[in-house]
């Protein structure tokens, strides 16, 4: 598998300063970045950290799901996942992620409701990046089938 890059340039200090954040792998686009944007509520037309990690986490999330229900014998015919990604002080100073809600709604034929929560679990928990976050100490999961319309 092939390695990804992230670029990220800074003017000034921490809270004065701000930057850009590149996606250098796909070229996909440079988003700006700053601290008091990134601890306000709407963000100020910024990204940051946690936004990104929701970013990852939902892609990486939907990925998984889908390649379990595909195994499960279900075909998918729609998956909108999201990504709630909180930051709150760390006991042990500065700031941590401390919980991420992943929401899911999904189209999928031959698979019932109780077999999708089951798989959908199983998804939350063997996904990289989920894997790749274990240190957050609370991460939920709401996950429902939804019929077609």
């Amino acid at each position: 598998m092939p390695t990804r890059t992230a670029r990220t340039a800074w003017d000034g200090g921490f809270e004065d300063g701000s930057g850009q954040v590149e996606l250098t792998s796909s070229g996909l686009g440079t988003f700006e970045m700053s601290f008091p944007k990134r601890s306000s509520d709407d963000g100020g037309g910024a990204t940051n950290p946690e936004e990104l990690i929701a970013a990852a986490h939902s892609s990486c999330y939907t990925m998984q799901l889908t390649a379990l229900l595909g195994k499960a014998g279900a075909t998918v015919n729609a998956v909108e996942t999201s990504a709630d990604v909180s930051l709150a002080p760390d006991p042990d100073g500065g700031f941590r992620i401390n919980r991420i809600a992943l929401t899911v709604r999904a189209e999928a034929e031959g698979i019932d409701a109780t077999k999708f929560k089951e798989i959908a679990e199983e998804a939350k928990e063997t996904c990289p990046v989920s894997k790749a976050l274990e240190g957050v100490d609370d991460m939920t999961l709401d996950a429902t089938l939804e019929t077609a319309s």
